[in-house]
């Protein structure tokens, strides 16, 4: 069969946008329930949609017992998706995660059991107090959405998200992420502390959601809607000079003298990629130039080296992504 041309295939994607399911899009509805648990966090929890839309997968660097945990759950009940949840830990191994061959004593053959990564959505919670062996099991999986044991090839559920929390690099006994893992993250943010009102509350027992879990969430989103989704993050419009824009911002990573190394072709396509999701979760169909500023620290900061610093911290990267970002011309 002939293929397509890409005028054509654009306005087929576009009239499948037009149709049911996305007329009306339910990403507010799934932004309101996800709401109804981890509250007062909507630009996170969008963030946390953009990653799914965009396929790629999310890193938080915060403190423990904020709230990551639940927004992990309730994103995965709002896809209607399966959830595990892997704490890392030190002596944790590779097979801990992805699953391995196991004796089946009923039929006495060697059968292959699923580890935790078999899921929609998976919580890696504290990734880097696992050891790098153990961090590098998950590589495969977050980049190829399969994992190999004994040579043969296991596909991860579709769709797949990884979502990870790492302890800030100042905190005694972690594991330094090497860069190739990074990059494998498309954002990377933090949920940070509720704020005071949204606090109280809790303290009071005011939630004023009536007491729900992420469980009690009803799911948002049917199968097809979701594949309607991916699709259309694809036919969302990135205009010449919108492109240029984020071209120069990555250009400026590269040959900024704070940096060692700068934002990869890879993360240039993921950088697309992102903000073609959130424009599509803020309701349009095309890329303006603040859709690529909202998104530049998210996408990039974690995929800069600052030079001089092995560690630098995670303030310290989106500061410099920030300086660069103001010296950067804006399409008019």
């Amino acid at each position: 069969m002939e293929r397509l041309s890409q005028s054509t295939s654009t306005d087929m994607s576009t009239a499948r946008m037009e149709a049911d399911p996305l007329r009306p899009l339910p990403l507010e509805t799934a932004i309101r329930r996800i709401g109804q648990v981890v509250r007062g966090k909507d630009e996170v929890v969008r963030l946390a949609l953009v990653g799914f839309l965009a396929r790629g997968h999310l890193l938080f660097e915060d403190v423990p017992g904020v709230g990551k945990t639940t927004l992990a759950r309730a994103l995965a009940r709002v896809i209607g998706g399966t959830f595990h949840r892997i704490q890392l830990t030190a002596d944790l191994l590779p097979a801990d995660i992805i699953g391995g061959q196991v004796l089946d004593r009923a039929s006495g053959t060697i059968t292959f059991r699923q580890g935790p990564i078999f899921a929609n959505v998976v919580l890696a919670d504290e990734l880097n107090r696992a050891t790098p062996r153990t961090q590098s099991g998950l590589l495969e999986a977050m980049s190829e959405r399969s994992i190999s044991v004994d040579g043969i090839t296991h596909r991860l559920p579709d769709p797949f998200l990884v979502i990870a929390t790492q302890n800030p690099v100042e905190h005694h006994g972690v594991y330094h992420l090497p860069q190739s893992q990074m990059d494998r993250f498309l954002l990377r943010t933090e949920l940070g502390y509720p704020n005071d009102d949204v606090e109280r509350a809790l303290l009071m027992g005011q939630s004023g959601q009536n007491d729900l879990a992420p469980e009690d969430l009803e799911p948002a989103f049917q199968a097809e809607t979701i594949r309607a989704l991916f699709e259309a993050v694809d036919g969302v419009s990135l205009s010449e000079p919108v492109a240029d824009y984020l071209q120069r911002i990555v250009r400026a990573t590269r040959d900024a003298g704070e940096l060692e190394s700068g934002v990869s072709t890879r993360g240039a396509l993921a950088y697309a990629k992102a903000v073609r999701a959130w424009a599509l979760v803020s309701g349009r169909r095309f890329v303006t130039p603040d859709d690529v500023q909202a998104l530049a620290v998210p996408v990039c900061a974690h995929r800069v080296v600052l030079r001089g610093h092995e560690r630098a911290s995670r303030a310290e990267a989106e500061g410099v992504v920030r300086s660069l970002i103001a010296k950067v011309r804006v399409p008019v």
